[in-house]
């Protein structure tokens, strides 16, 4: 039975774990964990937020996800918004999912993400 999602993976092209880490710390807020030294060889890193983590692995052929994305749940949606774009994320909002707020952002790399907070 399947218990939690542990982490979600995302690619990245060689060379941008700089942007990477400006990104997912900086702009997002979420804290680098170390990769276990024989996963860090192959370049890439990880991210975590409490119980939230996305990793993201060097893919030699890449291409950004731009349909395909993590959902990730935020309290404080307006304020979380308002962090990414006074940073130079990108910010769309979205109102099409009944009972939540939600606005997609992209990553430096162009990886689509969703950010949602339901409403009460």
């Amino acid at each position: 039975m399947l218990a939690a999602v542990d982490h979600v993976q995302l690619a990245a092209p060689a060379g941008s774990e700089d942007a990477l880490r400006a990104y997912y710390v900086d702009v997002l807020g979420m804290t680098e964990i170390p990769k276990p030294p024989a996963l860090a060889a192959r370049g890439g890193c990880w991210f975590r937020s409490g119980p939230v983590q996305l990793h993201l692995g060097i893919e030699p052929d890449f291409r950004p996800a731009r349909k395909a994305h993590p959902g990730l749940r935020v309290t404080g949606i307006t304020a979380y918004a308002t962090r990414l774009s006074s940073r130079g994320a990108s910010v769309t909002w979205d109102d099409n999912l009944p009972g939540h707020r939600r606005f997609y952002s992209d990553d430096p790399v162009g990886n689509r993400l969703e950010f949602l907070e339901p409403v009460t």
